[in-house]
């Protein structure tokens, strides 16, 4: 499928045909949207997904064999999943829908106003409105999704990641948030702005690293006000020259202040 304007690629997903038809149509009507392509069942949906790339998948929950919500959880698994925005006409799966990582919860009927606020929360959820497209602060600022509300957090109140399959866990000082994406795509986003990989499975704000400390086995670990984030080997001469390079600017700003 070949985009006509850019925006992002749907498929959607119902069993129901005229339900089917009037998503597409209210897709098809907004702004955000590029492409839609539709499936009229969940084993559909996934033959589709094999073989076309898609920024969203707009899910019906109750539909025959396997369900919206069995579909969700195996989409969360491919290495780069689509963002899940689940339509239904019952609100009594919400929790389970965004335990699963839905960004939205839509109740049919759709109105055009709702699904616009769905597909922006889509939207701030890909690299197409992060670094090459919006600019170096696009990712200043993370949409946090729990229990129907969002939360936003900001960079600069991070002071370490760590990975947790494909969601990430932002540690703050007012609590750890988890955000639905691949801790290899938050690196890139935030490549440049004071954060360094120290491990496959953390990053760290270098200037929350207050200290350099060997742990009980001989092992690197970056001391922050919030804990020790792990230190691999492969690791350990760049965080050391990123401390180092920190310390130094640090100091010249000080001689200046006192200039």
């Amino acid at each position: 499928m070949t985009s006509t304007r850019s925006g992002l690629r749907v498929l959607a997903v119902d069993d129901v045909p005229a339900a089917l038809a009037d998503l597409c149509q209210l897709l098809r009507d907004d702004e955000h949207v590029a492409d839609v392509a539709s499936a009229a069942d969940p084993l559909g949906a996934l033959k589709t997904l094999q073989s076309e790339r898609f920024d969203a998948v707009f899910l019906d929950i109750s539909m025959p064999g396997l369900d919206g919500l069995e579909l969700a959880s195996l989409l969360a698994k491919l290495s780069e999943p689509p963002v899940i925005v689940f339509v239904t006409a019952y609100d009594g799966h919400a929790l389970t829908a965004y335990g699963i990582g839905a960004v939205d919860y839509l109740l049919k009927p759709v109105r055009a106003e709702r699904l616009a606020a769905a597909l922006a929360k889509v939207v701030k959820m890909l690299p197409a409105s992060a670094p090459d497209a919006a600019g170096p602060d696009a990712m200043a600022v993370l949409p946090v999704e729990s229990a129907g509300r969002t939360q936003y957090v900001r960079r600069s109140d991070v002071q370490y990641v760590e990975a947790q399959g494909d969601y990430v866990k932002l540690y703050t000082r007012d609590g750890v948030h988890t955000v639905r994406m691949p801790i290899s795509r938050l690196e890139e986003y935030w490549e440049g702005t004071g954060f360094v990989r120290t491990h496959r499975g953390f990053l760290v704000a270098i200037d929350a690293v207050t200290e350099l400390r060997s742990d009980s086995v001989g092992g690197l670990l970056a001391h922050t006000e919030l804990g020790d984030v792990p230190v691999s080997r492969r690791h350990a001469r760049e965080l050391r020259e990123r401390l180092l390079h920190a310390a130094r600017n640090s100091e010249l700003s000080r001689q200046e202040r006192r200039g």
